[in-house]
This record gives C-alpha cells, sequence and structure tokens, in this order.
C-alpha cells in the first residue's frame, strides 16, 4: 500500500470507528516474480496503474510473410485515488505532469501465470530522466499484473495496418 493510502485508511478508519462504523481498507499486494527484482533497488517511489493500448503494425518479414510487429505504448497511469499521474508512450517513456519523465529499455521479461493470454511482465533499466519530480529517480520500471494487450492472432493482410489491443497493467516506480 502506497504511503499515502496508509495514511488516508488510517485517517478514514479513525474518523468512521468514532462514529460506530467499521472501515476495510485493502489494496491489493503488487509484488514481482524474483526474477524481475532488481537487486540494487533502493525503494519503490510510485505503483501506478495502467489503461490503454499495445499498438502493432502489419510488417513484412525478411522471409515475405506479414506479421503484427509491436510498435508502442500508449496508456494512462492512475494512482490509488483515480488521478492520472503519468502518461506512457513510444521509447518505452513514462512522463509525469510536473515535468519529469524515464524512459527507458527492457532487462528481463517473464510470462504472466496467471494472465497466459496477456503481454509479458517486464523490467526495465532507465535509460534517461528528466526534469524534476514523480519519475526524476527512477532507475528502474517493472510491469506487472498485466492483462490483455497481445496482437490479433491471425495475420495481419496489408502492410501498414495497425491495430491496437486494450490492456491494463501494473507499473512499479523503483529508486
Amino acid at each position: 500500500m502506497s504511503q499515502c493510502s496508509r495514511h488516508f485508511c488510517k485517517a478514514s478508519f479513525a474518523v468512521l470507528s468514532m462514529a460506530g462504523a467499521l472501515v476495510s481498507c485493502t489494496t491489493p499486494r503488487i509484488s514481482a516474480p524474483p526474477e524481475l527484482q532488481p537487486t540494487d533497488a533502493r525503494g519503490t517511489i510510485a505503483v501506478l496503474h495502467a489503461s490503454g493500448v499495445q499498438i502493432y503494425q502489419c510488417k513484412r518479414a525478411n522471409d515475405g510473410r506479414l506479421l503484427w510487429i509491436f510498435s508502442a505504448p500508449e496508456a494512462t497511469l492512475k494512482d490509488d485515488t483515480g488521478q492520472l499521474a503519468v502518461k506512457h508512450y513510444s521509447g518505452p517513456t513514462w512522463e509525469a505532469p510536473d515535468g519529469s519523465k524515464v524512459t527507458g529499455k527492457v532487462l528481463r521479461q517473464t510470462p504472466n501465470a496467471q494472465e497466459p493470454e496477456s503481454i509479458p511482465l517486464l523490467l526495465l533499466q532507465a535509460t534517461s530522466t528528466g526534469g524534476t519530480g514523480l519519475l526524476s529517480r527512477a532507475r528502474y520500471v517493472q510491469r506487472l499484473n498485466t492483462q490483455g494487450g497481445l496482437a490479433l492472432p491471425q495475420a495481419c493482410t496489408q502492410e501498414g495496418q495497425e491495430n491496437r489491443m486494450p490492456y491494463r497493467a501494473d507499473y512499479v516506480f523503483l529508486e
């Protein structure tokens, strides 16, 4: 649970307990498989929840076949209260409204054992950061709890076609 959520939960519990009500404040636990845990991460900056699309382009392979090739993500990431916190786009890049941003490269990936028909879980390492604010200290990004986002199973038929596949995921930004 994020520090902000924990404080909100404690405050809600205190207020409602005085009124004689019982509050349950639980947030789903977000944990990465061991292979996606960077050994030198110092702590969690933010845990955000993404909703968007994985964009695929129809391109011709060296053998002449037409294939769906991943092009870019396009998603919004929200905090536990539902507030927009970050935009996610090609790079892959994550950019916060405060102007801070991080661009990364994939270090490791693993299939999502709970959702096998979904895009893989990832560990990315920051290749650049910018601005001052939320994402300026990010050294790693984990993509966890993925749902959807895989390319269409049928072959594409025309070079240049675009396919936007809906997905959801949790992103954990680590320093």
